[in-house]
């Protein structure tokens, strides 16, 4: 006789799965880059050989993939702001972006850019305030 799958194991799930191993992401802010590709993501502990993913507010890890020549190739860390995956927020509302778009960070949580080009999500800037103070539009 098989267990019954609770609800329970579900709830933990860090939010709707919009972004994983591999994806392509643009890179938000004007640091330099401008293609970004998701090589892991902090905190998450899955299943074995379960494919890590992350969602909005969520910290990983990218490889610059097009941008300056001196950013090229370059392992740094960035936050997701906007996922093209639907998501449903506490009020009942689903949001959904035109892209994938990540904010390049330092080792201390700081953006490396000014400045941020379209919207980021409320979910984004709340969890990191220093993004949410530079960006434009907060949907």
């Amino acid at each position: 006789m098989m267990p019954k799958r609770t609800s329970q194991a579900w709830s933990r799930r860090k939010g709707t799965p919009g972004v994983q191993t591999e994806s392509v992401l643009d890179c938000a802010d004007n640091s330099g880059a401008r293609k970004l590709k998701m090589i892991a993501a902090i905190g998450y502990h899955g299943r074995k050989r379960r494919q890590p993913y992350a969602s909005l507010g969520d910290q990983i890890v990218v490889t610059v993939k097009k941008g300056k020549p001196e950013l090229r190739h370059q392992i740094v860390r960035a936050i997701i702001v906007r996922q093209k995956m639907p998501y449903k927020r506490a009020n009942g509302e689903w949001i959904q972006f035109e892209d994938n778009a990540a904010v390049m960070i330092d080792s201390e949580g700081e953006p490396k850019g000014t400045e941020i080009r379209g919207a980021v999500a409320k979910e984004a800037a709340k969890k990191w305030p220093a993004v949410g103070k530079i960006a434009r539009i907060i949907v």
